[in-house]
């Protein structure tokens, strides 16, 4: 925080393999992945973070980290001069020879991290979500309640419940009566009984209360370490959780179609479905808010060009492409090329995918260096498609780095 305010030090979990995003985390962390045209899943929590002035932030990595660790290193640069810093920490098996046992037993394995900075409270987030949120309005909430924990939380469809960690709010509307972990059949809330609160995977801690319910936790043998598996079980038990309603928080230049969006982009058809609130007429996800800017590496690419009857519309097209054919509700990074007769439509191209002339790509998402000859075809044949790629419950087409085509 900035100085006169609450010591507070952000940790970001960003270990999780990522499987149920294959082929996209084949060969990177979840955390790396692209999103947007130019961003990785990342920016988006530290950007909310150093926009609401926690400005000391831990990035703990485990699987396959090399590029989100290249990412973090190489963009997320801060003014060392007022001790502030954006840090990528590797497993460092601090604890004897294992790796992390879960989210808990990460931040156990990395409390030298705490120790050296002694911050009053510690802000725990997820990586892999894509929204837009002020910590500073929760962290106050939390200051203000004198809770142990404090857990952000959103209305998510009764359906759904099985996705996500579960809260059940007291009779006050704030103090955590119960927290339950992907539960099948959990009750509704009294108001939308269709509804319940699902846990963003966002949390605010009072350090020493955080210390405990780890050492605590760190002796069970019955725990899966997990944090919100166990610790937060554990603090709801003592009285010592709190909500944050994620509803009530406001970040400057929202507009009244984007505020409270929030999307876990933990599988294919949720990673496809966010990339298409992007490219509405009134988008669903705004980028274009300089207010809250999500902040993210760019290269030095030359403008993106269209010729040879080249076109696109209701799409983001990235710096460094090169349109010749035509494309339609799609996602464009950077240095893709779409030759002349080829078609695109609501699609994710990564970064250097070539679309051969004449080919036709329908309903995909194409990992970086993917090239499509010439003619060829992605989401015309769904039996053929189905024997070659990747394909997901709600029919999205995935082919991973540098897939080869037939």
């Amino acid at each position: 925080m900035r100085r006169g305010g609450p010591s507070v030090l952000g940790i970001v979990l960003a270990g999780g393999e990522g499987k149920r995003l294959m082929p996209l985390t084949a060969d990177r962390a979840k955390p790396a992945v692209t999103f947007g045209g130019t961003y990785r899943l990342v920016d988006f929590v530290l950007s909310n973070l150093v926009n609401g002035d926690i400005l000391r932030i831990c990035v703990l990595t485990q699987y396959k980290s090399h590029s989100l660790d290249r990412h973090i290193t190489t963009t997320w640069r801060m003014s060392s001069l007022l001790g502030n810093y954006v840090t990528p920490v590797p497993a460092q098996q601090r604890l004897g020879p294992r790796w992390f046992l879960g989210s808990a037993d990460a931040i156990l394995q990395s409390l030298n991290l705490i120790h050296d900075e002694q911050p009053e409270y510690v802000a725990v987030f997820g990586a892999d979500h894509v929204y837009r949120m002020d910590p500073r309005q929760m962290l106050a909430q939390h200051i203000e309640s004198g809770a142990g924990v404090t857990v952000a939380g959103i209305r998510v469809p009764r359906s759904e419940s099985s996705s996500f960690g579960v809260i059940t709010p007291g009779s006050d509307g704030s103090t955590v009566e119960r927290f339950l972990e992907k539960p099948a059949d959990p009750p509704g809330l009294p108001d939308a009984p269709d509804c319940v609160l699902a846990s963003m995977g966002n949390y605010i801690f009072t350090t020493k209360a955080l210390v405990e319910a780890l050492q605590r936790d760190a002796e069970d043998q019955n725990s899966v370490h997990d944090m919100g598996g166990s610790i937060l079980p554990q603090l709801t038990a003592r009285g010592e959780a709190h909500l944050y309603d994620f509803g009530g928080n406001h970040v400057p230049g929202e507009t009244t179609r984007d505020q409270g969006y929030w999307r876990d982009v933990g599988t294919l058809d949720a990673y496809y479905d966010a990339h298409m609130d992007l490219i509405a007429e009134r988008p669903a996800f705004n980028l274009y808010n300089r207010s809250w800017p999500v902040y993210t590496h760019s290269n030095q690419l030359s403008p993106a060009r269209f010729n040879a009857g080249g076109i696109a519309g209701e799409s983001i097209i990235s710096a460094g492409c090169l349109i010749r054919g035509q494309v339609t509700r799609s996602v464009l990074s950077p240095g893709v090329v779409v030759d002349p007769g080829a078609v695109v439509q609501g699609s994710v191209l990564h970064d250097n995918v070539h679309i051969g002339r004449g080919a036709v790509v329908r309903g995909a998402v194409l990992d970086k260096n993917v090239e499509v000859p010439p003619g060829a075809t992605i989401g015309v044949n769904p039996e053929r498609d189905a024997e070659l790629y990747t394909v997901s419950k709600g029919g999205v087409i995935a082919l991973g780095k540098g897939q080869r085509v037939p």
